[in-house]
């Protein structure tokens, strides 16, 4: 499989720009402290779409197919980052008790499976909609083969190992620290923090069955093999508040499970590499940070 090289090559700067403004401006960090649920969604969600949406203009450019004179590619491509953005932006606060160390605590614990409930439900509908024969947005275990990606998780071991020793890395992770706090004196504390990594885990279902599922596959009867480059480019920017060199990985991380993706139609591969490196972040930052 080939890709235009040229688009590549744009893609590649716009990307780099985005990543420059971010860290230079800090802009993923202004758009997060507006209070208003309607300007962290407005915000967000032009910052997205100029990801996914360029990329797109490149192609079109570069050699004119019509994929914007599809009226449904339109919407999807317009609907696409609204929906992620919509998970993005959400926040609650639940009350489950009176303890507030313990609310906390439960409130992080729903955040991710509250989000994935979401997401899951938007794209069913779109999914019994317009996209009713197929696999649900990649939702299947035909042509999978799990040894390809146990290799992939144990080439990044070394390099989750050398992160884990770096001050931005280390303050960052594990995510296990957000916490910590809320439940030092609840026993067992082991179940505690295992419910805390599997919540946090499910955030990465809802994260591989958009970019993987719905930008890969739910756009392949259009685009084919182009929707990997703007795919890459949008996931890209939910790295923006993340260490700089875990944002720089996730545009070629895009890539490769984008061309995974591709050609098994499946995203359990990208979603068994993307758990493991999560996990293996979470394992080096508590070490490092003990």
């Amino acid at each position: 499989m080939e890709t235009d090289k040229s688009v590549l090559v744009w893609c590649s700067g716009l990307i780099t720009l985005m990543i420059f403004c971010n860290y230079e401006y800090g802009v993923d960090r202004w758009i997060s402290h507006h209070d208003m649920f309607l300007q962290r969604f407005v915000f967000r969600y032009i910052l997205s779409l100029v990801a996914f949406m360029v990329p797109y203009a490149f192609y079109q450019l570069k050699k004119p197919a019509g994929y914007f004179q599809n009226p449904l590619f339109i919407l999807m491509l317009v609907l696409a980052p609204a929906i992620f953005t919509l998970k993005m932006a959400l926040v609650y606060d639940f009350r489950f008790t009176d303890d507030s160390q313990l609310n906390h605590y439960w409130n992080r614990i729903i955040f991710w499976p509250f989000r994935l409930a979401i997401i899951s439900i938007i794209f069913f509908l779109i999914w019994k909609r317009f996209y009713r024969g197929s696999s649900f947005f990649g939702l299947t275990v035909k042509n999978f083969e799990w040894k390809p990606y146990a290799w992939m998780l144990a080439i990044m071991l070394p390099l989750v190992a050398a992160a884990s020793s770096q001050p931005d890395f280390l303050h960052v992770y594990p995510k296990l620290k957000m916490v910590e706090e809320d439940i030092n004196s609840l026993t067992p504390g082991w179940l505690y923090k295992l419910l805390f990594e599997l919540s946090y885990g499910s955030d990465f279902i809802s994260i591989e069955l958009f970019f993987r599922g719905f930008l890969i596959l739910g756009f392949l009867k259009w685009v084919g093999k182009d929707a990997i480059i703007p795919m890459a480019c949008f996931y890209c920017t939910i790295h923006f508040g993340k260490p700089l060199g875990e944002c720089i990985s996730s545009w070629f991380g895009g890539i490769l499970l984008g061309i995974v993706v591709y050609h098994t139609r499946s995203i359990f591969g990208g979603l068994m590499v993307h758990l493991g490196i999560a996990w293996l972040m979470e394992l080096g930052g508590y070490i490092g940070n003990n």
